[in-house]
């Protein structure tokens, strides 16, 4: 297989595994430490800054995307690009007793694709931009129709 139809067939997976990657870095606490005032006078808390990395990697097959959640375990996506399955893992340190790898959820991810909009917030929702593309196509296609020589149909003269 071609490395350039490999992307095309496999490169949003990529991408969709580095999203991943970006909303568990934003889903992070905020950096800093101490309290401030919020909106309405109360005290809100902040956690101290807590050092995270993320990770990509991916092959043929896998794309593996590692992370910090919030509780500073250690996480793990991997998609599997042939059959289409997420699985999410958490690593956990500290006593022996409560270290390991935890499999926090898995599922498969081909429909989740097909679908036009979930809980989108977009300014234009995939149905306005599909009715607004589809009209730009029609009002091109008539235009340059319009400009047709029509001279050669005896009809037409």
């Amino acid at each position: 297989m071609q490395k350039s139809s490999l992307y095309d067939t496999h490169g949003w997976l990529l991408a969709a595994g580095v999203l991943l990657a970006a909303v568990g870095l934003w889903r992070a606490p905020a950096q800093g430490s101490g309290g401030s005032t919020g909106e309405q006078g109360e005290e809100t808390q902040t956690l101290p800054p807590i050092a995270m990395a993320a990770t990509a990697d991916s092959n043929n097959r896998m794309i593996a995307v590692t992370g910090t959640d919030i509780t500073g375990a250690s996480i793990l996506y991997v998609v599997d690009t042939v059959s289409y399955q997420l699985a999410v893992y958490q690593a956990v340190g500290g006593s022996e007793s409560s270290q390991g790898v935890k499999l926090v959820g898995a599922r498969r991810i081909d429909l989740d694709f097909k679908v036009d909009g979930y809980k989108d917030r977009s300014q234009f929702t995939y149905k306005k931009l599909r009715e607004e593309f589809d009209k730009q196509e029609r009002e091109n296609a008539a235009t340059s129709n319009g400009g047709a020589n029509l001279s050669a149909d005896p009809t037409n003269q």
